[in-house]
């Protein structure tokens, strides 16, 4: 089974990012990991980041969203987190904007391995100590180490 933190690295695991607005915070989650992964190209993942928004929010309340998408071209499922610096509306179910995103981008061909990452993050987010952590985390090693400290509680 995949875990959470063999597929997050601290270079996708970013505080303090400027968010704007829920499409500018989808560019800014493409381009990071275009750049992390050469083989993707920042276009396709947002087309397919804003196309799965477009179904309904992934917006999940308490200020997280989990973006998530199935993506051709891509290998091995993919994540990465950001801590926003200040919350943007993200049309989520409990109304409140969202200044915590983890994102799950896996291959086209998605499996029961995705599905049980998904909740995997689910559950870690919906602890409120978690939610505290990462918001409170300083730089991309704190937010990165937040994860592997609750994949080790697990």
């Amino acid at each position: 089974m995949i875990r959470l933190e063999q597929i997050l690295t601290p270079g996708r695991s970013l505080v303090n990012v400027p968010g704007g607005s829920k499409k500018r915070v989808l560019e800014t989650i493409a381009n990071l990991v275009a750049r992390e992964l050469p083989g993707l190209d920042s276009q396709d993942i947002l087309e397919a980041l804003v196309a799965r928004e477009r179904l309904g929010s992934t917006g999940f309340g308490n200020g997280i969203a989990i973006p998530h998408c199935r993506l051709a071209g891509c290998q091995a499922p993919i994540s990465a987190l950001l801590q926003l610096d200040h919350p943007v509306d993200f049309d989520a179910i409990d109304g409140a904007p969202v200044d915590l995103l983890f994102v799950l981008l896996v291959p086209q061909a998605a499996t029961d391995e995705h599905l049980e990452l998904l909740r995997q993050i689910a559950s870690m987010l919906d602890r409120k100590d978690i939610r505290e952590h990462l918001r409170s985390a300083g730089d991309s090693e704190a937010l990165y180490k937040v994860v592997l400290d609750a994949q080790k509680g697990h």
